[in-house]
């Protein structure tokens, strides 16, 4: 008998799903997109009505065999691919690509893989949403114009290899506008005050002014009216603050919050929600919904019920604020509550614990807490210390936060009335400073782009990992700078004075722009600003959300947007202007004169060798001296004195076996030149600060990896080497690979011939010779897709 067919996007869904059914079904997958746009022209007829080309994705035409063979088979086929957008269009490609005919074929959607779901899903079959399908082709259509017209332009008036996209630019924006704030801000110094009192039965009472000193002066002041000073309680107030927990997560709030509690990246994130949504544990991972089910709320209350009690119960609906929400979803709630941990992988088990807890939060009692503020009167000042406590009163909600064996931490002040007279113990003035506004991280951006309205949650992903491979921007750690910080502090009735260093602006897996994406930004602001609006960006995902409700036509969408675009970008290539004499001329920066050889420094882009500065002009007779920037240093910011220090190679670290060691700096980053042997430094150590010793540990690993393990007398064109991934031949001018498990030492000559014999050969790139007359739609079209 023909079986029924179920094809769904993803594989790991295949084993959950079919022991839900019996065995007149199969479920197959058709692993994500089947047929896109080609990568080797834009595949968009702008000039009749944007009809695009599809073609079968390459890595998919076997794949399409096989659902072909099943499919011609089958008695009926369900088309079960995500409950959005891209999944509808997803369907429709295989129903396109598979010739599946009218009355053979259905769509379903689950938003959970549980059996409930999918029988409820079985039950209620519908046809393809035509709305939902235009609105995924509008955005991959607009996308691959913005992209494929866009890039050119900044392969031609910037540098190759680049790119621009409608979301990706918008997002490097935020990234380039929040560096400038910080290299604009001026951190200033300021004086911290706390103090510390005794209390009967061996208490402590800890206070701080609630305003800093701006000045050395104010806080000397302050402190040294202490000593004779009394102090006393002046008032005690107490209130009751009510805490609501937060709602259910959503995909942009799973991100933010597992970056900030788990420390996970956006990635990392989505994947292991996939694998929970795939095994059935959560429901849809990819939603901006905060609705929850009414059998969610349901199996919650049982849970709370049962776990906390009846009084920690109470049912909340949710509603996201944003008009661009798609309700029709859930949130992301775990498809039991009753089920708490989970086997397999840690990282797993602590995401679905976030997503339970916060589910399970969301339909608590608020939490009561007791405040109470404390105000310290001193007889020699007129300033007024402040201490706080708080005191949980009914945990409510944070019960569900508490895990086995903690507990919920209460600050309470110890019994206080007011007249109370207080011991001084001691008084510090500390200084600190002014801290510049946070760069982003990824979680943070993510925050920033959904309050803009940029981006839907399934994109966030791509976005922040396109920006990285572009090399716009980098996820780095830096270790901050040390800064001298003066501390007056009494102690009984002496005041003493020091400095100690404390470190300031240290980052933690913050993103930085670079040079390069400094500079794409700065264009696309000077020639696209359309492109780079925030308003715009968030417009265009509210006229796709029109699409899909059948409110407006996809091809008037992009008729509005193609025609004012397409003069941007031929505007944008015309030619430089005859002011900028240098290569780059529109993105350099004349730092000033080398005061040695009076000739000017100039900053700027290379196309080969990437963001450098330069002393001398390719036009003078003298050829220029060039020096590459420092990884951390932006072409906008660096300094004269900076520049000039980067000309300090050749450096030499002294001698080893009676040859001068010296460090230099190349087109491709620092080496070390000791004979004439060439080490490169890499990322190991610091070109300006390596040491002799550091250099000479460079040198002897470069020789024990140009020396071979093993040699062979009859046939000494053949050796074993020890490489960076392994134990390799090497032949003439190739390297093979040692299979694994072979031990290298042991290996004879036959051994080696033998795998040098069985090694797959390499196809040789070829490279066509390009005709010098080309026109201009075939040149654009042989440049790599966006």
């Amino acid at each position: 008998m023909a079986q029924k067919i179920v094809i769904v996007e993803s594989p790991g869904k295949i084993k959950t799903i079919q022991k839900y059914l019996d065995k007149s079904y199969k479920v197959v997958s058709c692993y994500g997109h089947v047929r896109d746009l080609p990568k080797k022209h834009i595949g968009v007829d702008v000039d009749r009505d944007f009809v695009p080309t599809y073609v079968v994705t390459p890595s998919q035409v076997e794949r399409i065999k096989a659902l072909q063979a099943l499919t011609d088979k089958a008695s009926f086929i369900y088309l079960a691919t995500d409950d959005d957008r891209e999944g509808e269009a997803i369907s429709w490609h295989v129903r396109e690509v598979l010739k599946l005919p009218t009355g053979k074929y259905k769509r379903i959607v689950f938003r959970s893989i549980t059996k409930q779901a999918i029988q409820q899903a079985l039950q209620a079959p519908r046809d393809l949403d035509r709305h939902l399908i235009d609105a995924q082709q509008a955005r991959r259509i607009l996308d691959r114009i913005v992209g494929y017209l866009l890039t050119p332009v900044l392969w031609k008036r910037v540098t190759n290899n680049l790119s621009g996209g409608r979301v990706q630019s918008v997002a490097l924006r935020l990234i380039a506008e929040k560096e400038q704030e910080v290299q604009a801000f001026v951190s200033e110094a300021k004086f911290k005050v706390t103090a510390s009192f005794s209390l009967p039965h061996d208490n402590l009472l800890k206070a701080q002014l609630p305003k800093d000193f701006t000045t050395y002066q104010e806080a000397q002041e302050f402190i040294q009216a202490c000593p004779p000073a009394l102090f006393f309680i002046e008032e005690v107030k107490q209130h009751r603050i009510h805490r609501a927990p937060p709602p259910p997560l959503m995909t942009s709030s799973l991100q933010q919050i597992a970056a900030q509690e788990l420390g996970f990246s956006v990635n990392k994130t989505m994947t292991l929600a996939q694998k929970l949504y795939e095994q059935g544990k959560i429901t849809y991972m990819r939603t901006d919904s905060l609705h929850l089910a009414p059998e969610a709320l349901v199996a919650a209350k049982k849970v709370i019920c049962a776990t906390y009690g009846a009084g920690y119960h109470k049912k909340r609906h949710y509603k996201n604020k944003s008009d661009q929400a798609q309700e029709a979803h859930e949130a992301i709630r775990p498809t039991r509550f009753d089920v708490v941990t989970l086997a397999g992988d840690s990282g797993i088990q602590r995401l679905y614990t976030l997503i339970r807890r916060r589910a399970l939060a969301s339909q608590m009692q608020d939490a009561a807490i007791d405040k109470t503020t404390a105000t310290i009167k001193i007889s020699t000042r007129p300033e007024k210390l402040v201490a706080k406590g708080e005191v949980i009163h009914f945990k409510g909600f944070l019960a569900s936060y508490q895990t086995e064996g903690t507990s919920i931490k209460s600050h309470a002040l110890p019994p206080l009335q007011v007249e109370q007279r207080l011991e001084r113990q001691w008084i510090q003035a500390h200084e600190t400073y002014t801290k510049a506004p946070a760069r982003y991280n990824e979680g943070t951006l993510v925050k920033k782009l959904e309050q803009l309205g940029i981006g839907r949650p399934s994109t966030y992903r791509s976005i922040i990992a396109t920006i990285q491979q572009r090399d716009y921007v980098e996820m780095t750690s830096r270790e901050g700078q040390a800064k001298p910080c003066r501390i007056i502090r009494l102690d009984g009735d002496d005041i003493e004075e020091k400095v100690i260093e404390n470190i300031f602006e240290r980052e933690r897996n913050k993103f930085f722009p670079t040079s390069l994406g400094m500079i794409v930004n700065k264009f696309l602001l000077k020639y696209f600003k359309n492109i780079v609006n925030y308003r715009f960006t968030a417009h265009t995902e509210i006229e796709l959300d029109r699409i899909a409700q059948n409110k407006l036509l996809w091809k008037e969408m992009l008729a509005t947007f193609y025609q004012p675009f397409n003069q941007q970008v031929k505007a944008a290539l015309l030619k430089r202007t005859n002011e900028e004499a240098e290569p780059n001329g529109e993105f350099s920066r004349h730092l000033g004169e080398d005061p040695i050889t009076k000739e000017p420094v100039i900053a700027r882009l290379s196309r080969k060798y990437g963001p450098l500065v330069q002393i001398g002009k390719v036009s003078d007779e003298k050829k220029p001296r060039f020096a590459s920037l420092r990884p951390e240093q932006l072409l906008d910011y660096i300094t004269l004195e900076e520049a000039l220090a980067l000309f300090v190679f050749p450096r030499q670290l002294g001698e080893f076996e009676a040859e001068p060691i010296h460090v230099k700096n190349g087109p491709y980053g620092p080496y070390i030149k000791h004979r004439d042997k060439f080490v490169s430094i890499g990322k190991r150590y610091d070109a300006y600060t390596i040491t002799k010793e550091e250099a000479i540990e460079l040198i002897e690993l470069k020789r024990v990896a140009n020396t071979p393990l093993k040699t062979f007398a009859e046939e000494p064109t053949i050796a074993i080497f020890r490489g960076p991934y392994g134990p390799y031949i090497k032949t003439g001018k190739k390297n093979i690979a040692i299979p694994k498990g072979r031990d290298p030492l042991i290996l004879t000559l036959a051994d080696c011939q033998e795998i040098v014999a069985k090694a797959p050969t390499r196809k040789k790139r070829s490279f066509k010779k390009k005709k010098k007359t080309t026109t201009k739609k075939n040149s654009q079209a042989k440049r790599k897709s966006p």
